[in-house]
């Protein structure tokens, strides 16, 4: 039934003609997100075999929704049509995302060294300043 919703959605929103555009269409706004969460369900059943605390779960979630977004956006550019919904996407990982990451980053900090979940949220929230600026570079000057 939602793949009915988000089918007849794409077609009628941005009037598709092809059968490639449609699998493109849903290969970036539904598997690549179900696959995203697949993964971090994966990675969260594994954490809490581990005994870590709920709010790497938490910090662990907005990591992979900031790097989702930035693959959505990415993906969006280069195979899609730019929406509204993909400018505030965008906005989204200008403004707050960083925000978000550094906070992820400075508050794991001092946790690093306890255990490799920690040292890679602080990773990931570290290289976001790395990775995002990249991206964006790349969007620009060749989408």
């Amino acid at each position: 039934m939602a793949i009915g919703i988000i089918f007849y959605t794409i077609t009628k929103t941005t009037n598709l003609t092809t059968a490639r555009e449609i699998i493109i269409g849903l290969t970036i706004h539904l598997l690549v997100p179900m696959l995203g969460l697949i993964y971090f369900v994966l990675l969260t059943k594994k954490m809490r075999k581990e005994n870590l605390s709920k709010s790497t779960t938490y910090e662990i979630f907005a990591i992979f929704i900031n790097y989702g977004g930035l693959v959505l956006v990415t993906l969006t550019t280069f195979f899609w049509k730019w929406s509204g919904l993909s400018s505030l996407g965008i906005f989204y990982l200008i403004l707050i995302a960083p925000i978000v990451m550094g906070i992820i980053a400075f508050k794991n900090n001092k946790y690093k060294d306890k255990s490799i979940y920690y040292n890679r949220i602080y990773k990931a929230g570290v290289l976001y300043y790395v990775i995002a600026p990249l991206t964006f570079f790349i969007l620009i000057f060749t989408g």
